[in-house]
């Protein structure tokens, strides 16, 4: 029988996003990990490669399990957790960071980045350092900004008809992630921005609570969204790098070597994260076509761009500086 010293150290690992390895691992500690993606997708499995290698350095002593599929919830709930230290990381959407973090809506600013490639030279260089400091930096957010990940253009997908020109928009029902800023942009296009976690997102689209949504192409090709939405147009309005995080109470508990070895490995989990993108990218268009999915090239983007002035003039302001840092990205 298990004693009940026993018993109370395995519910405060389990408190502590920490799970105990099997017995013949000794002191084993696993960091408790979630993801909305599911299995095979690239931010789990570059994650999944970062606990391999730390179990690999600390000779098992630490390791990551990582909880996908929205087994712990949305992103919004993956935060809370890692806040209070119920979960040591979260793999999250600057999207669903932007009202921790204010810092970090800079990024969520509509046609921010000319393409994906600028996009990725900025996160690589010192803003994206900086941003990450302003995450482990905050007094309140409780969190450490572990590393960057790719998550491509964002574009809109529907049930109801191909989104050629900004007009095709109107009076549609879009999910949009839980950011004010993003209400704003979908309502400036002429849609009707719906806030709602990604974990509804399906079921509100098979059911008609939304006609559509907003997202890359391996997210609405894996997590299904193409079985009830068959229609995509490359708006590519959005180009949202996503974020690792670490919660502060459990990465305080560990030795400062284990917190430096933790760094490391999560800086060359953003570059593998990476290359596993591209692939799976190309994995997605390819599902796309063969499902008869109508895959619309927007021929002119300048009044999708126009349109979203007004969100420029409500958010940009306080981060002209950094914009103008970030436009002068080569």
């Amino acid at each position: 029988m298990i004693s009940r010293r026993h018993a109370i150290g395995l519910g405060a690992a389990a408190i502590l996003g920490l799970e105990t390895g099997r017995p013949a691992a000794a002191q084993q500690k696993m960091l408790k990990a979630s993801d909305v993606h599911p299995e095979g997708y690239p931010t789990v499995a570059a994650v999944e490669d970062m606990g391999k290698a730390l179990a690999k350095e600390t000779d098992g002593r630490l390791g990551i399990q990582m909880y996908a599929s929205m087994q712990l919830g949305g992103e919004k709930e993956a935060i809370e957790q890692a806040q209070v230290g119920a979960i040591a990381l979260a793999r999250v959407s600057v999207g669903a960071l932007g009202p921790v973090v204010n810092d970090l809506n800079v990024l969520n600013l509509p046609f921010l980045f000319r393409d994906v490639a600028h996009m990725e030279a900025t996160i690589d260089g010192p803003i994206g350092q900086e941003l990450l400091d302003k995450v482990t930096n905050n007094p309140t957010a409780n969190l450490i900004g572990l590393c960057w990940m790719d998550s491509g253009a964002r574009s809109m997908y529907d049930s109801k008809r191909p989104i050629r020109d900004i007009d095709d928009l109107k009076g549609m029902k879009m999910r949009v992630m839980g950011n004010p800023m993003f209400v704003d942009m979908m309502n400036a296009l002429g849609g009707n921005g719906v806030a709602m976690g990604y974990d509804q997102v399906f079921t509100a689209l098979q059911t008609g609570v939304v006609d559509g949504a907003e997202n890359n192409a391996p997210s609405f090709v894996f997590d299904n969204h193409y079985q009830a939405a068959k229609y995509y147009s490359l708006t590519e309005h959005l180009i949202v790098p996503e974020m690792l995080v670490f919660s502060k109470r459990i990465f305080n508990q560990l030795s400062e070597a284990d917190r430096a070895l933790v760094l490391k490995l999560a800086k060359q989990t953003q570059q593998d994260e990476r290359v596993y993108w591209k692939q799976y990218e190309a994995k997605a268009r390819a599902k796309m076509e063969e499902a008869g999915i109508v895959i619309v090239e927007i021929k002119d983007k300048k009044p999708f761009q126009d349109a979203e002035k007004p969100v420029w003039a409500k958010y940009a302001p306080q981060f002209s500086d950094i914009i103008k840092r970030i436009e002068a990205v080569q």
